[in-house]
């Protein structure tokens, strides 16, 4: 609890004072500029999380049904390992990868999809783990039942087991939510940055991480302030988001 109340302190002493309801709409100032705000970041740290989630919630999800329904004792064992792996990958490693793929060799140039990719890299795993969980504590009994009364084994998963491993799928998918909102690294890579409006996909993409990033190293005090409130913003975000996790995990006990 102490580091998390120093973190969460020492934000709320350097950033609170810098908030301001400009701050939710205005474009980020250049050096030297007064005023600005981040809300250009918050609308592109929105669109590339939804990139990544659209990416690695059917595909981790699917992944986890397979291992825990059709999947054989070997092939399940393997595909854990490598999920294990995969998450414990530091982030920048994500971000170099899929510049080499997407961006290198000239597939897209640095974009909100280019970031959204990197970013469902590190969704992925999480989304595999937490949902292969919650498949494995569906009581089998209902599976039985639901091959008793004829349902097929695509039937059982699709209408019975998925349905009541729901909250805990939901809680998987928030936390990985929670950890691809505050990532910084695969996004440099990826997305870069502009202090513009999102208007195109395929073009690079405002966030809040590496606005805080450039913004905290600025020499111009206007910016610093706006790194300050940023970064409280995100943290925030990112804390409720635990909130809910902890409350939907709550609810289901």
């Amino acid at each position: 609890m102490l580091p998390l109340l120093l973190v969460l302190s020492y934000l709320l002493f350097k950033g609170f004072s810098s908030l301001s309801l400009e701050l939710f709409y205005e474009l980020p100032p250049a050096a030297l500029e007064t005023g600005g705000g981040f809300g250009n970041a918050i609308v592109g740290t929105a669109i590339m999380v939804a990139i990544g989630a659209a990416i690695s919630v059917p595909i981790g999800v699917a992944a986890a049904v397979y291992l825990t329904e059709f999947s054989k004792v070997g092939t399940a064992r393997w595909s854990r390992f490598a999920t294990n792996v995969l998450s414990g990958v530091p982030s920048i490693i994500a971000g170099v990868v899929t510049y080499g793929f997407l961006i290198q060799s000239k597939i897209l140039g640095f974009s909100a999809i280019a970031g959204g990719v990197a970013l469902s890299v590190l969704m992925l795993p999480i989304i595999v783990r937490t949902t292969d969980e919650a498949l494995q504590l569906v009581s089998n009994d209902l599976r039985q039942a639901a091959v008793g009364i004829g349902a097929t084994n695509y039937q059982t998963v699709l209408q019975v087991v998925l349905p009541a491993a729901l909250s805990s799928i939901v809680t998987g998918i928030t936390l990985s939510v929670a950890r691809a909102a505050g990532e910084t690294a695969p996004l440099i890579f990826t997305a870069g940055f502009t202090f513009y409006w999102l208007k195109d996909l395929t073009k690079r993409a405002p966030s809040l991480s590496v606005l805080v990033y450039d913004f905290a190293i600025s020499f111009d005090k206007n910016q610093q302030s706006i790194a300050w409130a940023a970064s409280l913003v995100l943290v925030l975000l990112v804390l409720i988001a635990s909130i809910i996790t902890r409350l939907a995990t709550r609810s289901k006990s």
